[in-house]
């Protein structure tokens, strides 16, 4: 019961916070995994694909499959509700208020104040899954060499899929997104 608050707590904490939609969850993710060790940094890559393979936002996907992956479907639901309440709660309350104030200098330099800080938190989430998809980190600090560092399947397919959209520029992001997909299954990833 206390690691099911705990995980509640944990996605409450990451839906206040978190700035910027679903990519900006994956830090919080990440300390989540250095932290309390629930799932590792490579479960974040295949939470991003999952979420990215399904319907709805990524963050309130990638709560909902930990809570799954953690404790089921009561799990599921509470990390869900856990991370969007924040979000609620906040509209709720800006939405009161910000009727009133919305042309204030304050509110508006609130505004521009947060813009890059939400570009910080997806630019963190780019680079932490770029790294954490294409490169065996764990690789090298366990004494592996500098060949291990790099997952080659993953680098072939990132190259693969780059050269595909730039050659096909009008090709759909959901055709290159089923195609990783398919890849990852048959080449198991």
């Amino acid at each position: 019961m206390k690691t099911f608050l705990l995980m509640c707590w944990e996605y409450f904490k990451t839906g206040l916070f978190a700035v910027g939609g679903g990519y900006a969850t994956i830090p919080f993710l990440r300390e989540m995994s250095l932290r309390y060790g629930w799932f590792t940094l490579e479960d974040i890559t295949t939470m991003v694909a999952v979420s990215e393979s399904t319907p709805g936002p990524v963050g309130v996907n990638m709560a909902t499959y930990v809570g799954y992956s953690m404790f089921g479907i009561p799990g599921a639901i509470a990390a869900t509700l856990s991370l969007v309440a924040p979000s609620i709660i906040v509209i709720c309350i800006i939405a009161s208020i910000l009727e009133r104030f919305k042309q204030a200098e304050v509110v508006q330099g609130i505004f521009t104040g947060l813009r890059p800080a939400v570009v910080g938190f997806v630019l963190s989430a780019v680079l932490s899954i770029f790294l954490v998809s294409l490169f065996h980190i764990d690789a090298v600090q366990s004494g592996g060499g500098l060949a291990s560092l790099f997952n080659w399947k993953s680098i072939l397919l990132f190259a693969v899929l780059l050269g595909v959209k730039t050659w096909k520029k009008d090709l759909h992001p959901i055709a290159l997104i089923a195609a990783a997909a398919v890849a990852g299954i048959v080449f198991a990833f």
